[in-house]
């Protein structure tokens, strides 16, 4: 007679999160194996995870996606956001409520989970992220350690005191390691149907991009907005900027703290600021840019992260729905004269924009360029580009096409 397995049988755990309280949870392996110890946040968008694993903005994180099925359909060589994909700068880890299926999308390339391996991802499914997320609306994002071990053997142990010991992302300069190693010239253009990336060929203006973590999408809009896109390294000097000749310049998202990447950045914006060269910035950009003007920012609780998120611009009066990725925010109530606030969130009241009174110079919290997310706010990249076609004296763009 055949020997059943007894109705009480469990399945062993491959994977476990352990944060820095002690918490224990237990979920199926997947991806990379190994482990990482990171600040655990929830994305609420429900498509574009290639996108958001892979946008250095997520340098340091663990990605709890509240959209159950993920990686359905599956993965490609065109969407994702860091500009070297070799050295995998983005989230270190991703936790999934369902398991990850075979991919079902005419684009699909590859599947998730040897995707998430080629990445060095260590990811779990199986567990209730809603009540994580709730967690972490409660107690906010949480230290923790992710790990994969396909034999289900952990030292329990060592992975509760490195989940405690991990100081976090307060004084973290994370800029420094996902930023570009040399400067660069980027002239894809937007995706379009059936079409793929396009090319800049001739470009009408000059634009430098100061990578701080700089996503590939953010590039294609200005490249097709006319602008030849020169990406140069979060530490470059003022005077290295200033000889390119630059029409407009360019502040880019990036992981970390904001004030410990503003102990070189400030400095740098402070001078291109003598100028009167237009300035954008988006993210860690526009903390970057309130820190150089004379303001704060801080932790957030849980942060802003998802593609549905309400913010109103002021200058307009129009709300528009936006994607976001930040867990730190600028202190509105610190702007000093002269700095007006031009866009607010509307869940928490929070600075979302700010533009400098009299002189061409802006920035937003939030992702215009969306990748994933809405194309709400698309018309920020043409206001960058008017205000260097009004200096010029050349015909402004309708902001909404």
């Amino acid at each position: 007679m055949a020997e059943m397995t007894p109705a009480w049988a469990t399945e062993k755990p491959t994977a476990l999160l352990v944060l820095t309280d002690g918490t224990v949870i237990e979920g199926r392996g997947l991806g990379a194996t190994g482990s990482a110890v990171a600040e655990v946040c929830f994305n609420t968008a429900l498509t574009g995870y290639q996108e958001i694993l892979t946008d250095p903005s997520y340098a340091g994180q663990i990605v709890t996606f509240t959209f159950p099925h993920i990686g359905n359909i599956g993965t490609n060589g065109e969407d994702i956001e860091d500009l070297n994909p070799a050295a995998r700068a983005g989230a270190v880890g991703a936790v999934f409520k369902a398991d990850v299926t075979n991919p079902s999308n005419y684009r699909a390339a590859g599947h998730l989970d040897q995707w998430l391996k080629k990445r060095g991802i260590v990811a779990l499914s199986g567990i209730d992220t809603r009540a994580l997320t709730a967690l972490i609306r409660e107690k906010g994002m949480p230290n923790a350690v992710i790990a994969h071990a396909p034999d289900g053997v952990f030292d329990l142990d060592d992975l509760k005191r490195r989940a405690a010991a991990w100081s976090g992302l307060i004084g973290l300069d994370l800029a420094k390691e996902v930023t570009s190693g040399q400067s660069s010239v980027w002239r894809e253009t937007p995706w379009a149907w059936n079409e793929g990336f396009g090319e800049q060929a001739e470009p009408s203006l000059h634009v430098v991009a100061i990578d701080y973590g700089v996503k590939r999408n953010i590039l294609r809009l200005l490249a097709g907005l006319g602008a030849k896109v020169t990406v140069v390294p979060a530490s470059t000097g003022s005077e290295e900027i200033l000889a390119m000749r630059p029409d407009g310049i360019f502040l880019s998202n990036g992981p970390g703290d904001p004030e410990a990447t503003g102990d070189y950045a400030v400095p740098v914006i402070q001078d291109l600021l003598k100028t009167d060269i237009p300035v954008f910035g988006i993210c860690l950009g526009h903390q970057m840019l309130a820190l150089a003007l004379g303001g704060k920012t801080a932790k957030m609780h849980q942060g802003h992260h998802g593609a549905n998120h309400p913010v109103k611009d002021h200058t307009t009066g129009k709300v528009e729905i936006v994607s976001m990725n930040h867990g730190f925010a600028v202190d509105a109530d610190s702007l000093p004269a002269g700095v007006e606030e031009t866009h607010v969130s509307l869940f928490d009241g929070s600075n979302c924009g700010i533009a400098l009174t009299g002189r061409p110079v802006f920035s937003v919290q939030h992702h215009p360029e969306a990748s994933p997310g809405p194309q709400d706010s698309h018309y920020l990249f043409r206001r960058f580009v008017n205000l260097i076609r009004e200096k010029r004296g050349e015909e402004l763009l309708a902001e909404r096409a």
